[in-house]
Protein backbone atom coordinates (compact mmCIF):
# COMPACT_ATOMS: atom_id res chain seq x y z
CA UNK A 1 0.00 0.00 0.00
CA UNK A 2 1.06 3.49 -0.54
CA UNK A 3 2.09 5.60 2.42
CA UNK A 4 0.92 8.51 1.16
CA UNK A 5 -2.78 6.92 -0.05
CA UNK A 6 -5.70 5.45 1.97
CA UNK A 7 -8.05 3.83 -0.05
CA UNK A 8 -11.95 3.14 1.01
CA UNK A 9 -12.69 0.27 2.37
CA UNK A 10 -14.42 -1.12 -0.34
CA UNK A 11 -11.65 -0.67 -3.04
CA UNK A 12 -8.79 -1.66 0.00
CA UNK A 13 -10.33 -5.52 0.12
CA UNK A 14 -10.47 -5.37 -4.02
CA UNK A 15 -6.96 -4.64 -3.60
CA UNK A 16 -5.98 -7.32 -1.71
CA UNK A 17 -8.22 -9.56 -3.31
CA UNK A 18 -6.26 -8.94 -6.46
CA UNK A 19 -3.15 -9.39 -4.57
CA UNK A 20 -3.99 -12.86 -3.13
CA UNK A 21 -5.50 -14.22 -6.82
CA UNK A 22 -2.21 -13.39 -8.37
CA UNK A 23 0.15 -14.83 -5.67
CA UNK A 24 -1.90 -18.24 -6.56
CA UNK A 25 -1.24 -17.56 -9.90
CA UNK A 26 2.39 -16.83 -10.02
CA UNK A 27 3.80 -18.76 -6.75
CA UNK A 28 3.18 -22.69 -9.76
CA UNK A 29 6.54 -21.23 -10.48
CA UNK A 30 8.11 -18.66 -8.26
CA UNK A 31 8.86 -17.84 -4.75
CA UNK A 32 6.03 -15.00 -4.27
CA UNK A 33 6.01 -12.71 -1.95
CA UNK A 34 3.42 -10.00 -1.02
CA UNK A 35 2.53 -6.84 0.98
CA UNK A 36 -1.23 -6.63 1.19
CA UNK A 37 -2.77 -3.35 3.57
CA UNK A 38 -0.21 -2.26 5.99
CA UNK A 39 1.70 -4.64 5.84
CA UNK A 40 5.54 -4.76 5.07
CA UNK A 41 7.15 -8.09 4.61
CA UNK A 42 9.33 -8.22 1.57
CA UNK A 43 10.96 -5.16 0.74
CA UNK A 44 12.68 -4.46 -2.59
CA UNK A 45 15.49 -1.98 -3.41
CA UNK A 46 19.00 -0.75 -1.62
CA UNK A 47 18.95 2.45 0.39
CA UNK A 48 17.46 3.46 4.24
CA UNK A 49 14.25 3.89 3.16
CA UNK A 50 12.93 0.41 0.89
CA UNK A 51 9.57 0.23 -1.11
CA UNK A 52 7.34 -2.48 -0.84
CA UNK A 53 5.15 -3.40 -3.54
CA UNK A 54 2.49 -5.62 -3.73
CA UNK A 55 3.85 -8.74 -5.07
CA UNK A 56 7.69 -9.64 -5.06
CA UNK A 57 8.45 -12.57 -7.16
CA UNK A 58 11.71 -14.35 -6.70
CA UNK A 59 13.50 -17.32 -8.51
CA UNK A 60 14.73 -20.00 -6.43
CA UNK A 61 17.72 -18.66 -5.49
CA UNK A 62 16.62 -15.89 -4.05
CA UNK A 63 16.72 -13.61 -7.43
CA UNK A 64 14.12 -10.91 -7.78
CA UNK A 65 12.55 -11.61 -11.20
CA UNK A 66 9.67 -9.45 -11.09
CA UNK A 67 7.15 -6.72 -9.16
CA UNK A 68 3.47 -6.22 -9.46
CA UNK A 69 1.73 -3.29 -8.08
CA UNK A 70 -1.80 -3.30 -7.96
CA UNK A 71 -4.21 -0.16 -8.54
CA UNK A 72 -7.48 0.77 -8.15
CA UNK A 73 -9.57 3.53 -9.39
CA UNK A 74 -8.43 6.22 -7.28
CA UNK A 75 -4.71 5.84 -6.83
CA UNK A 76 -4.00 5.87 -10.63
CA UNK A 77 -3.00 9.50 -10.69
CA UNK A 78 0.43 11.45 -10.66
CA UNK A 79 1.24 11.85 -7.48
CA UNK A 80 1.15 7.50 -7.17
CA UNK A 81 3.01 7.69 -10.00
CA UNK A 82 5.54 9.73 -8.97
CA UNK A 83 5.92 8.42 -5.61
CA UNK A 84 5.58 4.43 -6.76
CA UNK A 85 5.97 3.62 -10.09
CA UNK A 86 8.79 5.58 -11.00
CA UNK A 87 11.16 3.81 -8.17
CA UNK A 88 9.61 0.19 -9.38
CA UNK A 89 10.67 1.11 -12.91
CA UNK A 90 14.39 1.71 -11.71
CA UNK A 91 14.86 -2.00 -11.02
CA UNK A 92 16.50 -4.57 -12.31
CA UNK A 93 13.38 -6.73 -12.13
CA UNK A 94 10.61 -6.60 -14.44
CA UNK A 95 7.40 -3.95 -13.47
CA UNK A 96 4.25 -5.37 -14.22
CA UNK A 97 1.00 -3.12 -13.36
CA UNK A 98 -2.49 -4.13 -12.73
CA UNK A 99 -5.32 -1.47 -13.00
CA UNK A 100 -8.85 -1.33 -13.53
CA UNK A 101 -10.29 -1.64 -17.10
CA UNK A 102 -11.61 2.39 -16.25
CA UNK A 103 -8.05 3.82 -16.00
CA UNK A 104 -6.30 1.97 -19.20
CA UNK A 105 -5.88 5.27 -20.96
CA UNK A 106 -4.62 7.58 -17.76
CA UNK A 107 -2.20 4.66 -17.07
CA UNK A 108 -0.63 4.38 -20.62
CA UNK A 109 -0.25 8.61 -20.30
CA UNK A 110 1.14 8.48 -17.00
CA UNK A 111 3.99 5.89 -18.23
CA UNK A 112 4.60 7.57 -21.33
CA UNK A 113 4.91 11.23 -19.28
CA UNK A 114 6.71 10.42 -16.65
CA UNK A 115 9.12 7.71 -19.28
CA UNK A 116 8.38 4.91 -16.87
CA UNK A 117 9.82 1.51 -18.53
CA UNK A 118 6.50 -0.85 -17.65
CA UNK A 119 7.52 -4.78 -19.04
CA UNK A 120 2.92 -4.93 -18.89
CA UNK A 121 0.03 -3.59 -18.59
CA UNK A 122 -2.80 -5.44 -17.30
CA UNK A 123 -6.35 -4.81 -16.96
CA UNK A 124 -8.44 -6.26 -14.11
CA UNK A 125 -12.74 -6.16 -14.04
CA UNK A 126 -15.24 -8.30 -12.14
CA UNK A 127 -18.02 -10.23 -13.72
CA UNK A 128 -20.08 -11.07 -11.01
CA UNK A 129 -17.97 -12.76 -8.19
CA UNK A 130 -14.82 -13.45 -10.63
CA UNK A 131 -12.07 -11.32 -11.62
CA UNK A 132 -10.74 -11.44 -14.72
CA UNK A 133 -7.77 -10.59 -16.46
CA UNK A 134 -6.65 -8.83 -20.22
CA UNK A 135 -2.98 -8.30 -21.20
CA UNK A 136 -3.35 -4.49 -22.59
CA UNK A 137 0.30 -3.48 -23.33
CA UNK A 138 3.90 -6.03 -23.49
CA UNK A 139 7.11 -3.74 -24.18
CA UNK A 140 9.28 -6.03 -22.01
CA UNK A 141 10.92 -9.51 -22.93
CA UNK A 142 8.52 -11.02 -20.23
CA UNK A 143 9.77 -13.02 -17.33
CA UNK A 144 12.22 -16.22 -17.63
CA UNK A 145 10.68 -19.16 -19.63
CA UNK A 146 7.76 -21.03 -17.83
CA UNK A 147 6.33 -18.26 -15.83
CA UNK A 148 3.02 -18.53 -15.64
CA UNK A 149 0.53 -15.51 -16.63
CA UNK A 150 -2.70 -14.79 -15.50
CA UNK A 151 -5.73 -16.04 -17.62
CA UNK A 152 -7.91 -14.02 -19.45
CA UNK A 153 -11.09 -16.71 -19.68
CA UNK A 154 -11.49 -18.94 -17.07
CA UNK A 155 -12.51 -22.78 -18.75
CA UNK A 156 -15.66 -24.03 -18.45
CA UNK A 157 -15.90 -27.75 -16.55
CA UNK A 158 -16.83 -30.24 -18.16
CA UNK A 159 -20.86 -31.71 -18.48
CA UNK A 160 -20.02 -35.48 -17.77
CA UNK A 161 -17.11 -37.68 -17.69
CA UNK A 162 -17.84 -38.73 -21.88
CA UNK A 163 -17.87 -35.19 -22.66
CA UNK A 164 -14.10 -34.51 -20.92
CA UNK A 165 -12.67 -37.73 -22.92
CA UNK A 166 -13.96 -36.26 -26.03
CA UNK A 167 -12.15 -33.16 -25.13
CA UNK A 168 -8.85 -34.89 -24.76
CA UNK A 169 -8.81 -36.92 -27.88
CA UNK A 170 -7.60 -34.58 -30.65
CA UNK A 171 -9.97 -34.03 -33.12
CA UNK A 172 -9.77 -36.25 -36.39
CA UNK A 173 -7.36 -34.92 -39.54
CA UNK A 174 -9.74 -34.45 -42.42
CA UNK A 175 -9.01 -36.05 -45.41
CA UNK A 176 -7.17 -33.66 -47.71
CA UNK A 177 -9.05 -32.59 -50.80
CA UNK A 178 -7.41 -33.35 -54.21
CA UNK A 179 -6.85 -30.59 -56.01
CA UNK A 180 -9.36 -30.14 -58.46
CA UNK A 181 -7.89 -30.91 -61.96
CA UNK A 182 -6.18 -28.42 -63.86
CA UNK A 183 -8.49 -26.66 -66.71
CA UNK A 184 -6.77 -27.67 -70.10
CA UNK A 185 -4.86 -24.64 -71.33
CA UNK A 186 -7.14 -23.08 -74.44
CA UNK A 187 -4.81 -23.50 -77.28
CA UNK A 188 -3.45 -19.99 -78.69
CA UNK A 189 -5.19 -18.41 -80.93
CA UNK A 190 -4.37 -18.13 -84.89
CA UNK A 191 -2.88 -14.99 -85.64
CA UNK A 192 -4.94 -12.87 -87.90
CA UNK A 193 -3.42 -12.65 -91.29
CA UNK A 194 -1.92 -9.15 -91.70
CA UNK A 195 -3.54 -7.57 -94.67
CA UNK A 196 -1.45 -6.21 -97.34
CA UNK A 197 -1.43 -2.97 -98.69
CA UNK A 198 -3.09 -2.34 -101.97
CA UNK A 199 -0.40 -0.90 -104.69
CA UNK A 200 -1.83 1.17 -106.53
CA UNK A 201 -0.56 -0.11 -110.27
CA UNK A 202 0.04 2.88 -112.37
CA UNK A 203 -1.75 2.40 -115.98
CA UNK A 204 0.69 3.22 -118.75
CA UNK A 205 -0.74 6.25 -120.47
CA UNK A 206 -2.53 5.77 -123.44
CA UNK A 207 -0.29 6.14 -126.74
CA UNK A 208 -0.65 9.29 -128.30
CA UNK A 209 -2.73 8.73 -131.29
CA UNK A 210 -1.02 9.07 -134.61
CA UNK A 211 -1.59 12.00 -136.79
CA UNK A 212 -4.40 11.30 -139.58
CA UNK A 213 -2.57 11.05 -142.54
CA UNK A 214 -2.94 13.69 -144.81
CA UNK A 215 -5.08 13.51 -147.76
CA UNK A 216 -3.61 13.00 -150.86
CA UNK A 217 -4.04 16.67 -153.01
CA UNK A 218 -5.08 16.22 -156.48
CA UNK A 219 -2.75 17.68 -159.23
CA UNK A 220 -3.61 19.89 -160.85
CA UNK A 221 -4.66 18.91 -164.19
CA UNK A 222 -2.99 20.59 -167.30
CA UNK A 223 -4.82 20.82 -170.35
CA UNK A 224 -3.11 18.51 -173.16
CA UNK A 225 -3.56 20.80 -175.97
CA UNK A 226 -5.33 18.81 -179.60
CA UNK A 227 -3.95 18.52 -182.01
CA UNK A 228 -5.67 21.53 -183.82
CA UNK A 229 -3.99 23.88 -180.79
CA UNK A 230 -6.75 24.05 -178.90
CA UNK A 231 -6.48 23.34 -175.60
CA UNK A 232 -8.94 19.89 -174.34
CA UNK A 233 -11.06 20.09 -171.09
CA UNK A 234 -9.46 18.30 -168.09
CA UNK A 235 -11.23 15.42 -167.33
CA UNK A 236 -12.79 16.04 -163.48
CA UNK A 237 -10.62 15.01 -160.64
CA UNK A 238 -11.55 11.87 -158.58
CA UNK A 239 -12.45 12.17 -155.13
CA UNK A 240 -9.38 11.02 -152.87
CA UNK A 241 -9.99 7.51 -151.13
CA UNK A 242 -10.04 7.65 -147.51
CA UNK A 243 -8.13 5.34 -145.57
Amino acid sequence: MSPILVRPVREQLEHDRVIRLLQAKYKRKFDVAINPGNEQTAPVGNGPSPWYPDLVLQERGRKIVGVVEVETAESVNHLEAMSQWVAFGKLRAQFHLYVPASAIDSTRRLCVDLGIPVAEIWAYHSIGDQLRFTLVQKTGPGLPKGSPEPRASVAKPAVNGASARSAEKPAAAKPAVAPAKKAKAAAPAKPMPVAKKAVAVKKPAPAPAKPAAAKKTAKPVVAAKSANGKKKAAPPAKPAKRR
